[in-house]
């Protein structure tokens, strides 16, 4: 399974390895969908999916833990480079938004067993940022990307997905601010 999963990742062009094309329609959200996230999806908001992956501790998780927040998943593995190069976005993000009781960055390895310590060691050099982790892999098919990685799905505060980046992007520059903004507005 680590061998085919490198192939999962996604091309600079936005095409991605190991995954269908995925169809979306169009929100309001859509307006968003420029300059470095122009490949967003904006589908209508369907629940994340009820997926149990861990947490730092081992423990359970779902996305409905994270009800009640606007909250970024991001899909991710030590294997994929430009899921490592944009995790300090990620963690630039967490930390703009630390405080707040309405908003969450929830990264997720996708890593198997074997190289979950090196998972963890990787977050643990992107503070604030908590580790999750689903070492079966599945998580990632679960989502519109269908297993492409890097792949980051915005969740509202019902826990529904209200928009789906497959690729690399700058989770704090102003095109994902403006994002993040629009759906704290709701």
């Amino acid at each position: 399974m680590i061998a085919g999963a490198g192939l999962l990742y996604v091309n600079q062009d936005g095409a991605s390895k190991g995954s269908d094309a995925v169809s979306a329609t169009s929100s309001p959200l859509a307006v968003h969908a420029k300059g470095p996230l122009a490949r967003l999806l904006t589908p209508e908001p369907v629940p994340a999916p009820d997926y149990v992956f861990l947490n730092a501790e081992g423990e359970q998780a779902r996305f409905a833990d994270f009800k009640g927040k606007v909250t970024v998943v991001n899909l991710w593995a030590t294997w994929c480079a430009p899921c490592k190069l944009e995790m300090p976005t990620l963690a630039a993000l967490a930390k703009r938004y630390e405080g707040r009781d309405d908003f969450a960055v929830a990264v997720i390895s996708m890593d198997t067993d074997r190289a979950q310590d090196e998972a963890r060691a990787f977050i643990a050099e992107h503070p604030p940022l908590a580790y999750y982790s689903d070492p079966k892999f599945q998580l990632a098919f679960e989502f519109p990307g269908k297993g492409a990685m890097p792949q980051t799905a915005l969740l509202d505060r019902e826990g529904r997905v209200v928009a789906v980046m497959i690729g690399e992007a700058d989770w704090n520059g102003p095109e994902a601010i403006a994002l993040i903004e629009d759906v704290l507005a709701k």
